[in-house]
């Protein structure tokens, strides 16, 4: 790492610190920057020494209900199911008793769900991110948000404006998800942009341009998922090539060098070797329906929480459909089962008994008509990080905690 990437580095943090308030950089330094370091080498030493089971953090579906209804999403569209908000109440209460103060809050569209804003505010030593596609984001609602203190948005972007209305299957997207954007630098929001990468929209989003005006847009994170071909309209003609997925890890290690914003992602560790944080533990998924589920995209499960969700910590501490999952999982590959191997993640699931958990209900046959795509795992074709920073935040957050080995 060169004195240039140290300056790029250093500049990148101190937009947080110029952008924002003095209260909201301590909710973010401490609640989730401390916290989270706490709980993650509190995660390791249990999975190291055996002890009872529970996940680093949790992500969190609290609806299906969406106002959009973009390909190749996982949420049913029109789905009625929703968790209580007793149950999200339960969710981080008993988190908090096992050392989770950090959440992923996840829809459909989180922001139609009633009480959430009064439940982050019950549960203000925590820290949430909160999944978003932006359109709704009002000045009103980001300034709720700056109150709270304690929620960093993460706005979805798909593509450009043709891009984006296409995908979304709606009109004005990207114009009204740059509005909420734009809100949220406004109130100055500790706030990212997301996007899901497909060959529609690599040429959009995959480049230096469009990671300066993002920056220039008030946002200080950018997180790069890979788009996974499910949901009722899966189209996985449009998943990335393995050309494409080692292009895309190469950008995204060089842009880091000297990037005017962070960027995020959960595939890669700091050699380059492909991670699951499901399989590793680090990470589980709760449903709308109160489904316990490996993974957000992963719609079948055998154990759901009751009314209140007192009954998580049992769960995780006792759910062999989980644990069998994790290692069958991490045996079969270092990337992503559902694109790489669905045929055995199939049965598996069938060999478990487990059930569909969404409403539209289709879930074993989705997954019956899947076929192989390019994952994230490029075997020894690696590409190690090269910045000093992330290599050591990869190390403490995603180096495996010997799941593969």
């Amino acid at each position: 790492m060169t004195l240039h990437d140290y300056i790029a580095t250093i500049k990148a943090a101190s937009r947080v610190f110029t952008l924002t308030s003095p209260r909201l950089l301590w909710k973010f330094c401490y609640n989730f920057g401390w916290r989270n370091l706490r709980n993650m080498a509190a995660f390791e030493r249990r999975q190291a020494k055996g002890e009872p089971f529970f996940p680093a953090f949790i992500m969190i579906s609290l609806t299906e209900k969406c106002n959009l209804g973009c390909t190749g999403c996982w949420v049913s569209q029109g789905g009625k199911k929703q968790l209580t908000n007793e149950q999200l109440d339960g969710i981080i209460t008993q988190s908090k008793r096992n050392g989770s103060y950090f959440f992923g809050i996840l829809g459909g569209e989180p922001l139609l769900y009633r009480g959430l804003f009064e439940v982050m505010e019950k549960h203000c030593d925590c820290y949430f991110q909160l999944f978003t596609n932006g359109t709704m984001l009002s000045d009103t609602l980001a300034m709720k948000m700056k109150k709270l203190g304690n929620v960093t948005p993460l706005i979805s972007i798909e593509g450009l404006k043709q891009e984006s209305d296409r995908r979304r299957h709606r009109d004005e997207v990207f114009e009204r998800t740059l509005k909420g954007v734009r809100a949220c630098r406004k109130a100055g929001l500790i706030f990212g942009v997301a996007a899901s990468i497909c060959q529609s929209n690599y040429n959009d989003l995959v480049n230096r341009k469009y990671i300066e005006d993002i920056a220039a847009e008030g946002a200080m994170y950018l997180w790069y998922y890979i788009y996974r071909p499910v949901g009722a309209n899966p189209n996985p003609d449009n998943c990335l090539t393995k050309e494409q997925v080692r292009s895309l890890r190469s950008f995204i290690v060089e842009q880091r060098r000297n990037a005017p914003l962070f960027i995020i992602d959960t595939y890669w560790d700091d050699k380059g070797r492909a991670m699951c944080p499901a399989a590793t533990g680090m990470s589980h998924h709760i449903s709308p329906a109160g489904a316990v589920e490996f993974c957000p995209p992963m719609q079948m499960a055998k154990d759901f929480l009751n009314e209140d969700a007192s009954n998580l910590t049992e769960i995780f501490n006792k759910s062999q459909f989980l644990q069998e999952f994790r290692k069958m999982t991490a045996a079969d590959s270092r990337g992503c089962i559902i694109m790489e191997n669905p045929g055995k993640m199939l049965e598996f699931l069938r060999e478990q008994g487990a059930v569909d958990t969404t409403t539209r209900g289709t879930v074993e046959q989705e997954y019956e008509a899947m076929t192989s795509v390019p994952g994230h795992d490029m075997k020894d074709d690696l590409i190690e990080e090269q910045s000093v920073f992330y290599r050591f935040l990869k190390k403490k957050y995603f180096f495996g905690f010997g799941a593969y080995g």
